[in-house]
């Protein structure tokens, strides 16, 4: 972890406030999801892809009936922005993600790409409050892969530099092609090494990559997490409490894939290591999502368990979780910007130095 104190941008700032509910904590429903969303359409309408109406409109749903637990939502341009933005509540944070589902698989790992036609300028222009990009990484990969996606990672934390947005940093370790679990879906691997996890995070961690956010995995399997209070969660909570350190600055925990209660047991341990909350899909909806292609079931569905899940984790969340703003990485006064005097205008950097 580096020791030195973050100083945040006005923009910046900003970005963090609107993704945060108005205490500081982080409640932010995930609707970019692509293969895990479009691969059961297809399967289930028995088409070589899935039809674009149908998981345009699944986002839509998500949108409408789960945007009013959340602090903020995570939008694709593909489906969900064009087709449910309007949906959406201008005073819910909106994050868009960057990074094409379509990864290339070498025998050296997995390199990561914007989408096309895509980029953080435009993310600004349509009003977007913070940048996702997911980057896949094995610090055991190939020295090349790595570089590769060190550089790729780089590049966005520069942009959403010049742009003044918010940079929400997702890390998955993946299967690589010796493991037993190869797979290219976005699922947790079950054999994970949490020293994986907590070295990528380091490397990560540093400066250079411009990260305000970590958007994280559990270190451990999410099926083998106790939860705090029960049997042997003392010797699991030392690898979240290593997460935090790593991190080194705001945290939230993602759900890949985990269920509602496993997911939930995560929280326990991730906010007593200092998350400031989560930022979830599949363990919100997946249930509901069971149901296509009824729609009223789905509907059903949100508005009754996973509304009712996302209000047991919001208490959660609300009783255990670190406000962004007063992570140690901003110093004793919290997060701020400078100056906070008549001399700002000066001082303030527009787009372009």
């Amino acid at each position: 972890m580096n020791s030195s104190l973050l100083t945040l941008s006005a923009g910046k700032y900003w970005g963090m406030r609107r993704m945060a509910d108005a205490q500081g904590r982080f409640k932010m429903t995930a609707v970019d999801q692509r293969p895990p969303i479009k691969n059961p359409i297809k399967a289930k309408r028995g088409t070589p892809e899935a039809p674009w109406e149908d998981v345009a409109a699944f986002k839509e749903m998500l949108i409408e009936e789960l945007q009013g637990e959340s602090s903020a939502m995570l939008l694709d341009p593909h489906y969900a922005y064009p087709r449910g933005v309007t949906r959406l509540q201008a005073s819910r944070g909106l994050i868009v993600t960057l990074e094409d589902s379509i990864f290339r698989e070498t025998p050296g790992g997995r390199l990561s790409s914007e989408i096309d036609d895509w980029s953080v300028e435009k993310i600004k222009r349509i009003g977007g409050d913070a940048v996702k990009v997911l980057t896949w990484y094995r610090p055991d990969a190939d020295p090349e892969v790595c570089r590769a996606q060190q550089d790729f990672t780089q590049r966005i934390g520069e942009a959403c530099a010049r742009y003044d947005l918010p940079f929400v940093f997702e890390l998955l370790v993946y299967p690589l092609a010796r493991d037993a679990e190869q797979t290219r879906d976005y699922v947790e691997m079950r054999s994970k090494h949490p020293e994986l996890v907590l070295e990528s995070v380091r490397t990560f961690a540093d400066p250079k990559y411009g990260v305000d956010l970590f958007k994280l995995e559990s270190p451990l399997a999410a099926a083998d997490v106790p939860g705090v209070g029960a049997p042997g969660w003392e010797s699991a909570q030392q690898w979240f409490d290593a997460l935090g350190a790593a991190a080194g600055r705001p945290w939230v925990m993602l759900s890949a894939g985990a269920g509602m209660d496993e997911f939930r047991r995560v929280l326990t341990h991730a906010y007593r290591a200092g998350a400031s909350g989560y930022l979830a899909g599949r363990a919100i909806w997946l249930k509901a999502f069971e149901h296509f292609p009824d729609w009223d079931a789905i509907r059903q569905g949100l508005r009754g368990e996973a509304t009712d899940y996302m209000r047991s984790l919001n208490t959660l969340t609300d009783e255990a979780a670190t406000p962004w703003h007063r992570h140690t990485v901003y110093g004793p006064a919290g997060a701020h910007i400078e100056p906070p005097t008549a001399q700002f205008r000066h001082v303030y950097q527009g787009f372009g130095g």
